[in-house]
C-alpha cells in the first residue's frame, strides 16, 4: 500500500489538506532544497509549469527545450561577455537537440547564397 503524506497549504482566507504520495513529497523535497523553496512551494511551481505547458500547447520535447534554454540563461551572469552568451545558446541548442538542425539550415542557406553569387 502506498504511503501518503499530508501537504498543508494556506491562503489568506483558508487552508486545505491534500494527500500526496510519499514518493512525490520526497522528490519535491529534494528539488526544493536546491532551489530554496518549501516542499509546498516546489509542488506549486511544478503545477504552474504544467498549467503553462498545457495552456500553450507545447509538446513534451518543446517544454524540455524551453526549460533547458531557461536554465542556461539563468546560469549565465548578467554582465556576461557576448561570447559567453553565444556559448550558452550553443549549449542550450546542443542539449535540446536543435544544434544539428541549426547547422543543417545554415549550410543549406550558405549553399543557396553561393549559387546565387556564382
Amino acid at each position: 500500500m502506498r504511503q501518503k503524506k499530508s501537504l498543508m497549504s494556506a491562503s489568506s482566507s483558508s487552508s486545505s489538506s491534500d494527500k500526496l504520495s510519499s514518493g512525490w513529497v520526497n522528490q519535491a523535497r529534494d528539488a526544493a532544497s536546491s532551489m530554496r523553496r518549501s516542499v509546498a512551494g516546489q509542488i506549486g511551481y511544478w503545477a504552474s509549469l504544467g498549467r503553462i505547458a498545457e495552456a500553450s500547447g507545447l509538446t513534451v520535447s518543446e517544454t524540455h527545450e524551453a526549460i533547458a534554454f531557461y536554465d542556461v540563461r539563468q546560469a549565465a551572469p548578467t554582465d556576461a561577455d557576448p561570447l559567453d552568451a553565444l556559448e550558452a545558446d550553443f549549449l542550450a541548442a546542443k542539449s535540446a537537440g536543435r544544434l544539428w538542425h541549426a547547422v543543417r539550415q545554415t549550410v543549406q542557406s550558405n549553399r543557396r547564397q553561393a549559387v546565387k553569387a556564382a
